[in-house]
């Protein structure tokens, strides 16, 4: 065990991790020349085409050392703010972390709340500065915030460049220095923490995990602590650039197994696996993750509802900060309401459910938890429009509020407070960490947040500023629930639980963008927000006009008359009864309304 080393890479959003884990792969020839590409561990096709991680990836490295033969469990992990949940898990299956920080940007949001992550997780962390080769690198500025930051010395930083293979051997020699081997004990009883799982059609559920104790061996009757399930470990292995199969994995390994479980339900990420005939105590998993942000997912096509559940039980294998439970809408039928860490998070996953399962989903209008207090002092949570009370029997409600760090140059202050003061946020520090780099730290609600402040934030500042947010509680908020009306009939899937002071703004941009996006027909349509009975905006789509005097030449004007009332009457009874398509665009389209 003194020669095995479990680390992970975390960092900023494009600070060159995946490029990083590419040539140490390549350095210790894990990977052939004919196998390798760039961001070798990203497997999905949705990463390589955005350039970002969103799944952590583990794999294997064996590398020899002033005659000794080293095993490394490298795990690449996202810097995506709402992809955090996967750097979490990843930690715990490791003893240390490269901390890389780009040399042209500096430390930025996330790179400090990873930190802090791994700090929690007593790993031990190594800077690296990467990316030394680029014009814009400020090497000597950026040693000072990683000192400031972290307290190590100049000569414990290491210079490296992911892209030009600099400084890679400096990197594997210091993991193997100053990285812990795993501690743990071969003949205890087996306690193994399960930090993910994937989905093959073929096999079942592969599940990862990291042994803390014992060995776990081929056909060993094993036992799921949480669920207290009992299976046969019908293939067990090390994960190299594919699963490699072994005979028994010890402590202090990062491995896979194979049971043959077919149903999702029986797997949860953070379960510790023991065996039946010897179990092991539970190890403390991971937090209950928390979802921020909530939207509907309905099938196109009614009928196919029982099939995106299935799809969706597989997805949530393998991404654990997934969370759904079933909903209906008037307007949509059957389809679930899920909750998403952020806006991006639930981007990925609408894409996945369409690359990978083949399934083409409607999205309703993002938005977050809210809590109502009745008149009679009774608690309702509100993840839905539809779920709010009657306004009548409501005291008051809560809204979530986070605590923003946003990092930037000192140019894009005044942007930065504009964009903050304006979502109805409270400054609450302003603090230099170099001249050129500040920290502003807001109190924001979250419901300001989900829509498109990330976007604006990176505009405002030209990219430069970084963001991160912690959750601080609830607080009294004005909400309402704004109804979209179309011809007097609410189009429930479109309702939004929005702030009173932004209502009135927001329902007449909604209809402004509904007017462009709806289809004329051949009657006048109506729409319109309100707040309860009150209209608050409303926006008309003029009929389609049919000639139908074309046929009349000359003649008496009694004839065209008789004609257009008889058109008139027809257009009255249109009204009643005619529907009005609502097109997958337009549910898109809020979310970009600026």
């Amino acid at each position: 065990m003194k020669n095995i080393r479990n680390f992970c890479i975390i960092a900023h959003i494009d600070h060159g991790k995946s490029t990083l884990a590419d040539r140490l792969l390549e350095h210790t020839k894990t990977i052939g020349e004919r196998d390798m590409m760039n961001q070798v561990l990203d497997d999905m096709d949705l990463e390589r085409e955005k350039g970002i991680t969103i799944k952590s990836h583990a794999i294997q490295i064996n590398y020899p050392s002033k005659g000794t033969n080293y095993v490394l469990n490298l795990i690449d992990t996202p810097g995506h703010v709402d992809f955090s949940y996967e750097v979490s898990r990843a930690l715990a299956a490791c003893e240390g972390a490269l901390l890389l920080v780009d040399a042209s940007q500096g430390i930025q949001a996330q790179t400090i709340s990873n930190l802090y992550l791994a700090i929690e997780n007593d790993l031990e962390i190594i800077p690296v500065i990467n990316k030394i080769d680029m014009d814009g690198a400020m090497i000597p500025e950026v040693q000072d915030q990683i000192i400031d930051l972290i307290g190590c010395k100049v000569e414990d930083i290491l210079l490296a460049s992911g892209k030009s293979g600099i400084g890679i051997e400096g990197i594997l020699e210091a993991i193997i220095e100053r990285i812990p081997a795993p501690k743990g004990d071969y003949d205890a009883p087996l306690q193994a923490l399960i930090f993910d799982s994937v989905y093959n059609s073929f096999r079942g559920i592969i599940i990862y995990y990291r042994i803390m104790n014992g060995v776990l061996k081929k056909n060993d009757k094993i036992r799921f602590i949480a669920s207290g399930m009992d299976y046969n470990a019908d293939e067990v292995g090390v994960l190299k650039l594919s699963m490699t199969a072994k005979d028994e994995v010890k402590a202090g390994d990062v491995g896979y197994i194979i049971t043959g479980i077919k149903n999702a339900k029986e797997v949860k990420v953070g379960d510790t696996i023991t065996l039946a005939n010897n179990p092991g105590l539970m190890i403390n998993g991971f937090k209950e993750v928390k979802p921020m942000v909530f939207a509907g997912i309905y099938p196109v096509e009614t009928d196919a509802f029982e099939e995106l559940r299935e799809c969706m039980d597989k997805l949530q294998l393998n991404d654990a900060s997934l969370t759904f439970e079933l909903e209906t809408s008037q307007a949509l039928g059957f389809g679930f309401r899920c909750g998403f860490l952020g806006l991006l998070h639930m981007e990925i996953i609408q894409e996945r459910l369409e690359r990978e399962f083949n399934q083409t989903v409607i999205t309703t209008v993002p938005n977050v938890g809210f809590i109502a207090y009745s008149s009679k002092g009774e608690k309702i949570i509100v993840n839905n429009p539809s779920e709010m009370p009657d306004p009548t029997r409501i005291d008051r409600i809560e809204e979530p509020y986070i605590r923003a760090q946003i990092i930037s140059s000192p140019d894009y202050i005044g942007n930065i407070m504009t964009l903050c003061l304006g979502k109805r946020g409270n400054l609450l520090n302003q603090s230099y960490l170099t001249p050129t780099r500040v920290e502003l730290t807001f109190e924001l609600p979250l419901t300001e947040i989900v829509f498109d402040f990330y976007d604006k934030l990176k505009s405002q500042t030209r990219g430069y500023a970084s963001f991160d947010y912690t959750p601080i509680g609830m607080r009294d908020a004005d909400i309402v629930k704004m109804d979209i009306l179309l011809n007097g009939e609410k189009v429930d899937a479109l309702s939004a639980l929005i702030h009173r002071s932004r209502a009135a703004d927001f329902g007449r941009k909604l209809c402004e963008k509904l007017k462009e996006l709806l289809t004329k027909q051949q009657f006048q349509i109506a729409i319109q927000a309100a707040i309860g009975a009150k209209v608050i905006a409303r926006e008309n789509i003029s009929a389609m006009r049919k000639d139908v005097t074309a046929k009349c030449y000359g003649g008496d004007i009694s004839r065209k008359r008789k004609l257009l009332e008889k058109q008139k009457e027809g257009k009255k009874r249109m009204r009643q009864i005619g529907n009005v398509e609502v097109p997958q665009e337009a549910f898109l389209a809020v979310l970009k309304l600026d």
